[in-house]
Parts: structure tokens; C-alpha cells; sequence
């Protein structure tokens, strides 16, 4: 789709808008979804992009089984509903699981076994890390579990780096340092990657940071992971923080990748998360919706759909979303909110008599691609659902006529206006028993 640059005043855009003249006939003759969405939708999020920055390379970890599980109000699943997560998290196309901290107890590092023998005897694509302190007692079960299960573990050992987290602890620079490089030597040395992760890097000094990565990178580490512990960052926090980052990284020479993981407390994690692929990470970390210590982390569904429908995921099959979102939340205990973006109930409900009667003039005209964008910006059909049409107190006639007739019930002029008195007298949306039960009132005394 061709776009007017960032410096095109408002008569330069209207010139770049096709008339509303046989637009929808133009549409209707491509065979192209590319051309029938450029010509019925403009796309002001395209208008002065500089272009797709995010790399072709970049990758997801999933942290669902170690940082989600943090949170105060789940419960720790059943070893069989994290072997179903793992194969969600496989057939989505996610590229590594952290599956835990198989230090902090016997069944830890029995649930992480087994998880990763589940990936040998299934040879599912996906690859595993495990999280542990910067201390050897925290690295040396990554390794048994590798040596145990045949399979490489990714090290993800984590200190805090901020000046306040070192006040709290009586740290200084230089022990920080010291416990960083005798962990990931450890690691390094037993022939695992090893992901040197920061706590509370977005409130951490440039100083200490540069040292702290240097120290890191000449030990062997192959990742750093940029940790917005506390949800802190802004986007032009994540810009700041990751060319800073790259900087230090390309001074070294070496190949280090660079990993972005945030938290919500500003409500913004997933934005940090997109912006954070765009300002440079190669890897971003997500848990399945967004569960996590205090109000949790950006959501890998969300940020799966948003790559998606920006053009950058085209040959990755998102067909297991909802079935990841609602197996996640079986198997802590969590209640997804009904106006969840793509899974929760009201995500492509509708019971507005303007939008519905949009809705079904689009199918009307046997065009299931419009109907699933008039008033959607999430087309529901790309991800397995369907939209849907209710009736209540803010319907229309339209609105009951095309429940009836989904529920194979040919509309009549009473029980239309009976459905419609019933709902408008209401305080709710109509259930199908409430609407069922006005259909036999009629139809019973007629």
C-alpha cells in the first residue's frame, strides 16, 4: 500500500483517498485481500513509517511456567496441563519455554525433567530455558537436567543491577560482578548458553550497566536480557535502553543477542514489548495473558495478533491462540476477563442495533471478509471465532431477525416486535432461553 510521507499536509491526503464511487465494486473484482484492504481501509497506523524495522529473525520465549507462575493468585498446574501448554507453545511457533527454577525445590526440577523429556520423546521444535540466580547451587541443576533429558537447557541467571535493589541488598558493583561471572562460568563451562539477566535494568545507571555486560560477555554469555522488573519503562525508555545496549554490544565484537522482558504496572507492557523489537531486541518475552508477579507481564497473544496483523508473522500458523489462552487459565485458576482482546466472551459480541445491522448487511451481501472488519479491528475469522450478534436493550429489528434466523426460526412481524419489547424493558443482554421463551409466548397464543 503506497502512504504519504510524515510531511504531507491534509490536501496531499485527501488526494491520496480513492473516491467512494464503485469502491466497493473495485474491491469486490480483486482477488487480492491485499488490494480489497487498501482500497476499503485506510491504514493511518502505515501513514510516515520509516518501514518495517522488526528483523525477519526474531524470536519468542515464553515465560508462562516460571514468571506467570509467580503471581500471587494462581495455582502451580498439574505437570499434564504444562505438558499441554508446551505443545501449544510448540504449535504456535513459540521459540523457547521457560519451564521454571528447577533449584528452588524437588518438584521443580521433576516437573522441569519431565517437561523436557516430553520435548525429546515428541521432538517438538521448541527449546527450553531455565531461570536460577547468579549463584553455582542455582546452575548446576540446569545442567543435570540437560545431561539427564539429552537436550540443551538455556541459562537465564538473574541478579539485580539497580541502585536501589543494592541499597536494599548491601550489594556493591564489584560483588554483583563477581557472583555474575562465577555463574555464568558454570554454565558456559558445562556447554550451556547462558542469558545474563539484569533485574530492574530500565531504573539501572549506564555506568554500572556497561560494566556489568562487558563483565558478562568476556565470561561467555550469549544473550543479555533487559529486565523492566517493575513495569517502570516508558517507550522512549526502551529506545534509550536498548541502543545503549547495542552500543556496548557492538564495542565487544561479539555476537550477543538481546532480549526485552516487561512487566504492566503502567499498562504498558505489550506497547514496550512491540517497541522493544523495533528499537533492536531479537527476543521478547511474554506469558499467556500477560499472568505475572503483582499485575503481571505483556501478554503473548497480544503480541502474537498485533505482529500478526502488521504483516510480520504471514507463514505462522496462530490457529492455537485461544486454545493456549484458555488452557493457561484452566490450569491456574484464571478468570480471563470478558472484554479481553481475541479471547475473552464479548471479544466479537455485539448487541448495538447500528453495528449488528452493518454486520449483516456485509454477510447479506455474501462477503464474509467485510463483515468480519466492519466493526472490527481483530478480523475474528483469522483467529478461529466468528462474530456474533445478540439482542438487548440497545438492539434493533435487525439485530432479532438475524438471531432467528441463526437459530432457524423465520422471523414474524409479532414476534419480532415481542423480542424486541422484551429487550428494550430489560437491563441485559437477552439470553437464548429468554428469547426462546417470547418465541413460544407468541407463537403459543397465536
Amino acid at each position: 500500500m503506497s502512504t504519504p510521507g510524515p510531511a504531507v499536509h491534509s490536501a496531499s491526503l485527501m488526494r491520496t483517498t480513492p473516491p467512494c464511487a464503485g469502491l466497493y465494486l473495485r474491491a469486490m473484482s480483486s482477488d487480492s485481500q491485499e488490494t480489497r484492504q487498501a482500497e476499503l481501509i485506510y491504514d493511518w497506523n502505515e501513514v510516515g513509517r520509516k518501514g518495517r524495522l522488526i528483523p525477519k529473525d526474531i524470536t519468542f520465549f515464553d515465560e508462562t511456567l516460571r514468571d506467570g507462575l509467580q503471581n500471587p493468585s494462581v495455582a502451580d498446574p498439574t505437570i499434564d496441563a504444562k505438558l499441554k501448554l508446551l505443545h501449544l507453545m510448540d504449535k504456535l511457533g513459540i521459540h523457547v519455554a521457560d519451564i521454571g527454577l528447577p533449584g528452588s525445590s524437588k518438584r521443580a526440577f521433576d516437573d522441569c525433567l519431565r517437561m523436557c523429556r516430553e520435548i525429546t520423546d515428541h521432538k517438538l521444535n521448541i527449546r527450553v530455558a531455565c531461570a536460577g540466580r547468579t549463584v553455582a547451587s542455582d546452575i548446576t541443576p540446569m545442567i543435570e537436567i540437560s545431561q539427564r533429558a539429552g537436550i540443551p537447557v538455556e541459562v537465564y541467571a538473574f541478579i539485580g543491577s539497580s541502585p536501589i535493589r543494592q541499597l536494599a541488598e548491601e550489594w556493591d558493583v564489584d560483588l554483583i560482578a563477581k557472583r555474575s561471572s562465577e555463574a555464568i562460568d558454570v554454565g558456559v563451562k558445562a556447554g550451556l548458553s547462558v542469558c545474563y539477566v539484569t533485574e530492574d535494568t530500565t531504573r539501572s545507571r549506564p555506568e554500572v550497566l556497561a560494566k556489568l555486560f562487558k563483565v558478562a560477555i568476556d565470561h561467555g554469555a550469549s544473550r543479555l536480557c533487559l529486565c523492566d522488573t517493575v513495569g517502570h519503562a516508558t517507550p522512549d525508555g526502551v529506545r534509550n535502553l536498548i541502543h545503549f545496549t547495542r552500543s556496548i554490544v557492538d564495542g565487544t565484537g561479539a555476537k550477543v543477542g538481546i532480549d526485552w522482558h516487561g512487566h504492566n504496572d503502567r499498562g504498558l507492557a505489550l506497547e514496550n514489548a512491540l517497541w522493544a523489537l523495533e528499537f533492536g531486541a531479537d527476543r521478547v518475552h511474554g506469558t499467556a495473558l500477560g499472568i505475572g508477579e503483582r499485575v503481571g507481564n505483556a501478554a503473548m497473544e497480544l503480541i502474537l495478533l498485533n505482529l500478526k496483523l502488521l504483516g510480520l508473522l504471514d507463514h505462522q500458523d496462530l490457529s492455537a491462540m485461544l486454545d493456549y489462552a484458555n488452557t493457561a487459565a484452566q490450569a491456574v485458576g484464571w478468570t480471563i476477563p470478558i472484554n479481553y482482546p481475541l479471547v475473552g466472551r464479548d471479544a466479537f459480541r455485539t448487541a448495538t442495533g447500528v453495528h449488528a445491522a452493518a454486520i449483516i448487511k456485509a454477510e447479506a451481501k455474501g462477503d464474509a471478509w467485510l463483515a468480519d472488519r466492519i466493526y472490527s479491528g481483530v478480523p475474528a475469522g483469522m483467529f478461529g471465532k466468528k462474530q456474533e450478534i445478540c439482542v438487548g436493550y440497545m438492539s434493533g429489528a435487525s439485530n432479532v431477525n438475524y438471531w432467528l434466523r441463526q437459530h432457524k426460526i423465520e422471523p414474524s412481524k409479532d414476534v419480532v416486535d415481542a423480542i424486541l419489547a422484551r429487550a428494550k424493558g430489560t437491563d441485559h443482554i437477552l439470553t437464548d432461553e429468554e428469547i426462546l421463551n417470547v418465541v413460544r409466548e407468541i407463537r403459543g397464543n397465536a
